[in-house]
């Protein structure tokens, strides 16, 4: 059987910057999260000790500094994530949470055509 991954927000945080970077210590981590939000070190280390026993990442012991990977594909954990959020957040509508994506003043015109073009592509098979 396949698992069901839960990883919470602040967890996907870490975990993108991990797939995103490549294995890093809690240092490094930390540093990236306080780019964009007020994150305390212990507090990311708290998540990521947390997260090496739900297993969604494993940790390198083998030197002084304790280095990070990320266990879990990325592609599955997002798909997992975002059927989470079309379940609870849009009633189970993926029409409803496209729609509100394209209504996001971030969407560009160029995510658009590639949105067009997915579309396109899907209607052929």
């Amino acid at each position: 059987m396949e698992q069901i991954i839960k990883p919470t927000e602040a967890e996907m945080e870490i975990l993108n910057i991990l797939w995103a970077d490549g294995p890093a210590t809690v240092r490094e981590v930390h540093e990236k999260l306080a780019q964009t939000k007020d994150a305390g070190y212990t507090t990311t280390l708290k998540q990521m000790q947390v997260m090496l026993e739900k297993k969604l990442v494993n940790r390198d012991a083998s030197s002084k500094t304790h280095v990070y990977n990320a266990l879990v594909n990325k592609e599955q954990t997002q798909g997992q994530f975002l059927q989470r959020m079309i379940d609870t957040v849009f009633n189970g509508s993926a029409m409803n949470m496209v729609m509100q994506a394209l209504g996001n003043k971030k969407t560009s015109k160029a995510e658009v055509e590639l949105i067009k073009a997915y579309l396109k592509e899907k209607t052929k098979e």
